[in-house]
């Protein structure tokens, strides 16, 4: 089972990559919505709104955890296994809800939205060593495509979800 410094490198690795991407973007590209697709902005604000909450989440001791979303009854998936479950959610018809779906974002909230992504996914990997190895598969985390995920797995989910954003706006660049 891939660890914590794979998770943290993913997280890191991912984001860079696409704090890139979204950098080079000029305003009409950065705003674009191509085929009512969201701008490259709402892919930036997307991930955000979806980092915070497991943000918070890691915040919480885990008996919190246990008694808000109950314990796993199954055996952890790995990165692959989970990325591939994902897909075939997507490939279903599986799309953002509520308030995971992005407001539109203006061009000058760009750099502040860049640096709120960063703090997001930094927080994220800070926050994840205080967690033991064996902790990432004892506590659940909801989440509303891919049901209760282990934390291990919520992690692996946050790294790859960069990833495929990335891709996507890239597919059509």
């Amino acid at each position: 089972m891939e660890d914590k410094k794979f998770i943290q490198q993913l997280l890191s690795q991912n984001a860079a990559a696409f704090v890139d991407f979204v950098s080079q973007q000029p305003e009409a590209k950065f705003l674009e919505t191509p085929n009512s697709k969201w701008s490259v902005g709402q892919n930036l604000e997307h991930l955000i709104k979806s980092l915070a909450p497991v943000n918070q989440a890691l915040m919480l001791p885990g008996f919190m955890l246990r008694l808000l979303f109950g314990k796993p009854n199954r055996t952890p998936r790995s990165y692959a296994e989970l990325v591939d479950r994902y897909r075939q959610k997507l490939a279903a018809g599986g799309t953002a809800t509520g308030r995971f779906v992005p407001a539109t974002i203006t061009w000058l909230e760009k750099d502040k939205k860049i640096v709120a992504f960063k703090n997001e996914t930094e927080t994220m990997i800070r926050r994840l060593n205080s967690w033991r190895e064996d902790q990432l598969d004892q506590y659940l985390l909801p989440h509303p495509l891919l049901g209760k995920l282990t934390l291990r797995e919520m992690l692996f989910f946050s790294g790859y979800h960069i990833e495929h954003h990335k891709e996507l706006l890239e597919e059509r660049a």
